[in-house]
This record gives C-alpha cells, sequence and structure tokens, in this order.
C-alpha cells in the first residue's frame, strides 16, 4: 500500500472555518482528520502541504516511524505549526490504518477501557449570545436566559456543562474576555470588581438553573495574570465547581493558584507535547491535564495521559470542533484508563451535520463509540465543497 493522493479541504463554519485532510491509497483506502486554523493557526494548511510532500508514495501504516521522521525534519522548530500539522497527518495515517485492518482506530491502542463516554456540554450560553443567527436558535440577552438555557441542558441528561464569564451591560449580555481582546483591560489584564461582578452573576445563573447536582466548569481562558487569576477562585467558591479552566504558561504560577483554590483546576489545552506537560506535572499544577489530540495526534496524546497518569491525574480532551475532531476525542477517551470527562460542543452552526457521513450517537449526555472501521465518520466531500471559507 503506497500513498497515492493527499488533499487539504476547508469548509465555512459560520464564526470559523472546518479543515480536512484526506490522504488517498493506492488501494483506494482514504483516511481523514480534521484539523483547526481558526484560532491562532493561520498558515497549518500550507505547513501541512509542506510535510505531506515528505510522505507522498509511502506506505502509510508505520505511522510511528512516519511520525518519528516528520518530527526529525521540524527539529529545529519544535512545537507550534508543525506539531499541529504532524498531529493531523498521524491522525489521517490512523484511519487509513485501522480501515485497512477493518478496525475501529482504538483498537489499534489495545481496544476500549470504555464505549460510553462522559461528555459535559461546552460553550453554553457563549455561542447563543455571540452566534445565535448562524445556528438558527433565539439569543441568550439576560442571565436568566441562561438560566433557562442550563435547565434546558439539565434535562437532556448532561451530567455536566462548561461556560465562560459573560458580562451585563444593563441591556444585554456578552462574552467577556480580555485575554482575547474582547473588551477593554488588555493588554493588561489586571483583575477588576466588574471582573468579579459578572464572574459571580454568571455562575449564579448557571448554577440556579442547573441545580445543586449538575457539575459546572468555568472557564477563564488567558483573561488574567496570576494575580487575578487567584481573586477569581476566591470568587468562583460558593458555586461548587467541577473544575475551573486556566490558561497559564507558566508551572509555578499555575501551581500557586492552585493551592489556594476551592476547587479543582484544569488546565494546559494549548500545550504541545510531552515536554511542554513535564513541568506542569512537576511542579502538580493542575489537578485534570486537558490535551487537544487535534494539536497533538492521538499517538502523542496516549503517551501524555501515561505520563499524567504517573502524577495520579485524569485527563480531558480539548474538543471544540467539528465531529470528527469530536472522534479524535472520543478514542482517546475510550483507551486511557486515567479519563475524566470529554468536552464536546452540541450547539454549532445549523449546517454542521452535513459534513460528516456519520454524527456522534449522543445519549443522557454520553457519547456512545461505534465498532466501525477507523474513527467511525468520513466526511462528505460534497457538503464541504458546497460551502467553501468566505475569507
Amino acid at each position: 500500500m503506497k500513498i497515492q493522493a493527499i488533499e487539504t479541504l476547508r469548509a465555512d463554519a459560520g464564526w470559523r472555518m472546518f479543515s480536512f485532510l484526506k490522504i488517498t491509497t493506492d488501494t483506494g483506502i482514504v483516511g481523514w482528520s480534521e484539523f483547526n486554523e481558526s484560532f491562532g493557526s493561520a498558515g497549518l494548511k500550507n505547513v501541512i502541504d509542506a510535510l505531506c510532500e515528505v510522505i507522498m508514495g509511502r506506505d502509510p501504516r508505520p505511522t510511528e516511524q512516519i511520525v518519528a521522521h516528520l518530527h526529525v525534519l521540524t527539529r529545529q522548530s519544535r512545537g507550534g505549526l508543525n506539531q499541529q500539522a504532524i498531529a493531523a497527518i498521524e491522525n489521517a495515517l490512523l484511519d487509513v490504518k485501522a480501515k485497512d485492518l477493518g478496525i475501529p482506530v482504538y483498537a489499534l491502542f489495545g481496544g476500549p477501557v470504555r464505549t460510553r463516554i462522559e461528555t459535559y456540554w461546552s460553550h453554553m450560553s457563549t455561542y447563543r449570545i455571540r452566534n445565535a443567527a448562524q445556528m438558527g436558535v433565539p439569543p441568550l440577552k439576560t442571565y436568566d436566559d441562561v438560566s433557562k438555557h442550563a435547565e434546558e441542558i439539565r434535562k437532556l441528561g448532561f451530567k455536566g456543562m462548561k461556560t465562560n464569564i459573560m458580562a451585563w451591560d444593563g441591556e444585554k449580555l456578552s462574552s467577556w474576555g480580555g485575554g482575547f481582546g474582547r473588551n477593554k483591560g488588555w493588554p493588561e489584564l489586571n483583575w477588576s470588581q466588574e471582573a468579579l461582578r459578572y464572574t459571580r452573576d454568571t455562575l449564579a445563573a448557571v448554577r440556579a438553573g442547573a441545580g445543586p447536582d449538575i457539575g459546572i466548569h468555568l472557564d477563564t481562558n488567558f483573561h488574567f495574570k496570576t494575580e487575578g487569576f487567584r481573586r477569581i477562585a476566591d470568587t468562583v467558591a460558593p458555586y461548587d465547581l467541577t473544575w475551573l479552566e486556566i490558561d497559564q504558561h507558566d508551572a509555578q504560577s499555575l501551581a500557586s493558584i492552585k493551592a489556594i483554590a476551592p476547587c479543582p483546576i484544569a488546565s494546559c489545552e494549548t500545550l504541545l507535547g510531552r515536554r511542554d506537560f513535564k513541568p506542569f506535572f512537576e511542579n502538580y499544577s493542575m489537578d485534570v491535564p486537558i490535551i487537544d489530540v487535534v494539536w497533538n495526534g492521538l499517538g502523542e496524546s496516549v503517551k501524555i495521559a501515561s505520563m499524567a497518569d504517573v502524577y495520579e491525574m485524569n485527563v480531558a480532551p480539548h474538543n471544540f470542533y467539528g465531529h470528527l475532531c469530536t472522534m479524535h476525542s472520543a478514542h482517546l477517551c475510550a483507551i486511557v484508563p486515567n479519563f475524566r470527562v470529554m468536552e464536546i460542543d452540541i450547539d454549532s452552526v445549523a449546517w454542521r451535520d452535513e459534513f460528516f457521513t456519520t454524527i456522534p450517537t449522543m445519549e443522557a449526555g454520553e457519547l456512545v463509540l461505534s465498532d466501525a472501521p477507523g474513527w467511525g465518520i468520513d466526511v462528505n466531500e460534497a457538503a464541504v465543497r458546497a460551502r467553501p471559507p468566505k475569507n
């Protein structure tokens, strides 16, 4: 078997772009992966195209050897877009290899520990504040609307939901996020009483609708410095969070926040490879390491999870993309013993399902894995080509 053709495809997904890698072999087997260019990874397609030239004509099945070779070629510029490109290539090759054997990707790694994956509803309210028109749903305009949305999620059987800080200006809600330049206060990222008030009001609304038994996660991204995250940690104490999620690239600073936090800390979703995770494990900087399988590749993600197990930590995937990315993450959750819970975006553009031949099966907040070969989902090329990116 040889790699005969490689192509990257892009599609309009509303407020972002969905991107796919297609690897075709001379036996007719097609392997797919999904990657992401919309959040700080502009130009990733070009890097993938360049690295794919190296593997044209090769047998796609020795995936570990191919990944090692690509790392050798990019060692002088480790991480970043190179790592994300290698991950996309690896994930597509795993699809080819598993389809050739007629087995799911998770069977390549010893079979599943579990076939039902507990999930939490991510970006609850956040998307419905910013992108309701593209989703085809009513917008959320008040904290009361947020409470009603949380209640709807609970009634659907989800055991957890994650939100972001939402700001109320007296007339409407908006997403609060200085770390992404969405409001005043950057680049300094100082905390303020206003930010603490928004945090309290957001969590009070979510808890009111979710009830006392549903897990609530608050994602604060890169919105503060260490001082501010400590104040946020104090603020969330009354709301019994499943975790407070923080993006922080200094392991000791994060450990200092964890030491005073009233709830578990989750972090590391933007890290690439075991070397990036190593200081965070050594400093016990977080309770739940978050691994992006789309950025790291399934093979590397399994190795990171194995490292986490040594430090008595359960892992959770970073998953807010399309359905194929969801399967990349779900297969990680299926094969690692030290699994916590899986993120999933239920809300998306109204046409997201068109891009995929199969839709993940959800039952009462759990993703049910199939035993179909490969990832269990393929890309609907016609639908993708019918919706080219807007820019």
